[in-house]
């Protein structure tokens, strides 16, 4: 058995927790070394997945023409999201910056193959779905590695996905899961930016937290 952490690793490991953020605004241009980059896929690579399934691919785009046709499909998916919202909501919502695909000089694409071979279908016959959950641990992972890194990421979800798909190549039997925005920042902020602009807060853990049934909270008593 390996040793227990210490308390300055186990302290590490909840620090890269609470300081993550979905970065967009602090990038830097600094190039981040194939080293660094290495560990983090690495990390993401070492994700827990049902049935050993491992059903990611991680696409690394660096390449400058290549981010500036994903950000053109960002910037036309934003404005048909924006009109879903209204009066100071949809202020707030275009005064937001929701990414940094340009900015930021590495982006990463996840994908999921839910039929992978391996790990033999184990725990999917009953949720196909575990494959796609799989892989978003992977992201967590890599999220995680990346802070401890001191690199920010960001996750872009506002795309016309099949045509993300169509400019990166990616084969119609993988699902697009993430696509990553990842750099060195000039500064973590102290709450995630979300919340710092009003947007949203975080709730409780006691409001999300049930004991032996749905419903019933520590104190015994009914939610």
């Amino acid at each position: 058995m390996p040793p227990p952490f210490n308390d300055e690793e186990r302290r590490g490991v909840y620090r890269a927790i609470y300081e993550r953020r979905d970065v967009r605004t602090q990038f830097l241009p600094d190039l981040v070394p194939d080293d660094a980059l290495g560990r983090i896929l690495n990390a993401a690579h070492h994700a827990p997945s049902v049935g050993f399934m491992q059903p990611w691919d991680f696409l690394v785009i660096r390449d400058f023409s290549t981010r500036e046709e994903v950000h053109r499909n960002f910037e036309c998916a934003r404005r048909r999201a924006a009109d879903t919202y209204k009066g100071e909501q949809r202020k707030l919502h275009d005064d937001l910056k929701l990414e940094g695909i340009l900015q930021a000089p590495l982006n990463i694409c996840v994908t999921c193959e839910n039929n992978r071979s391996k790990g033999s279908g184990l725990g999917r016959q009953t949720d196909p779905a575990v494959a796609l959950y799989s892989t978003v641990c992977a992201v967590q992972n890599l999220w995680l590695a990346a802070r401890a890194e001191s690199l920010g990421v960001g996750w872009v979800s506002i795309f016309d996905f099949e045509q993300l798909k169509s400019t990166l190549g990616i084969p119609s039997n993988l699902t697009l899961v993430a696509y990553l925005c990842v750099g060195y920042v000039s500064e973590f902020r102290p709450q995630p930016e979300l919340e710092e602009k009003g947007w949203e807060s975080r709730g409780t853990l006691a409001s999300v937290t049930h004991f032996e049934r749905w419903g019933v909270h520590e104190n015994g008593e009914p939610k």
